[in-house]
Order: C-alpha cells, then sequence, then structure tokens
C-alpha cells in the first residue's frame, strides 16, 4: 500500500460503501457468484491500485463531487485501503464459496462484507479503518517494547 496516495474526501468513502452496500446486497438476494466477483474487483482495485483508481470513487469524482462543496476535512487512504482490503478478502471467499456449491460460505462471507459496508455507508464507521488503527498501536507498542528490552 501507498504512502503516496492523496488524502481522501471522506463524503467518496462513504458514496464508495453505499454502492457497495447495494451490490452486496443484491449478491444475499440472488446468490450471483459472478456479481460478487465483480464486487471483488472493485475492491481489489481500490486495495491494490489504490482508491482513485477503482471504479466507485471514479464516479464520486466525475458525477457527484462537482455538484457539492469542496469538503472540509480529508482522510488518510492507509486505512481506507486497508479496509478495501479486507472486503476483497471476504468478496473473495464468498465467491468461492458461491461458484463451488458452498452457499452457506458465499452467504455468511458476503454478509459480513455488508454489514461493514452498511455501518460506513449510514454511520462514517469504517470498521476496517478501526482495524487499521489497532493494529498500528500494537505494532508501535511492541517496538516500543522491544526497543526497551
Amino acid at each position: 500500500m501507498s504512502a503516496s496516495d492523496p488524502p481522501l474526501d471522506p463524503r467518496g468513502v462513504r458514496f464508495a460503501a453505499a454502492l457497495s452496500t447495494v451490490v452486496l446486497a443484491i449478491v444475499l438476494l440472488t446468490g450471483s457468484g459472478w456479481l460478487l466477483a465483480a464486487q471483488a474487483v472493485v475492491f481489489a482495485l481500490a486495495a491494490f491500485a489504490g482508491p482513485r483508481f477503482a471504479p466507485y470513487p471514479l464516479l464520486f469524482r466525475t458525477l457527484v463531487a462537482p455538484r457539492l462543496s469542496p469538503p472540509t476535512e480529508r482522510e488518510d487512504a492507509a486505512p481506507v485501503r486497508f479496509s478495501q482490503l479486507i472486503g476483497f478478502v471476504f468478496a473473495l471467499v464468498g465467491t468461492v464459496g458461491y461458484l463451488t456449491g458452498l452457499s452457506v460460505l458465499g452467504v455468511v462471507a458476503t454478509a459480513i462484507a455488508l454489514v461493514a459496508a452498511f455501518l460506513n455507508a449510514a454511520f462514517g464507521f469504517c470498521l476496517g479503518c478501526e482495524m487499521y488503527a489497532l493494529l498500528h498501536r500494537f505494532r508501535t507498542h511492541r517496538n516500543q517494547q522491544g526497543a526497551t528490552a
């Protein structure tokens, strides 16, 4: 994950989460492993290439952001990329479940991703970002303990 990602407009992050929520809900309703695979690609692009190369942020930047006032705040891209990586993992597991006939695995993995996306879209609570912060604190704490030992 690159430290060169520019800070993000949090409204764009929530917009992407809202679109992910809709897609994941449709997956749960239809059981479509192929639609979940497409969502996995969206998550992968945001996680590995960066938000500026992913389709949902691109839609936000071209269709929505020009109609809004400039953002009053920005957020670091690294936690968002991490959350997209987590979404990718769950979408990939769900896709494998659906496409191999392990529908329960597909439903559970999709439902977990849906809950996380919905929390971000509806309440601005990014579960993956919180996990990123916890991991960062844990690593920092371990490094400080190692330096004093």
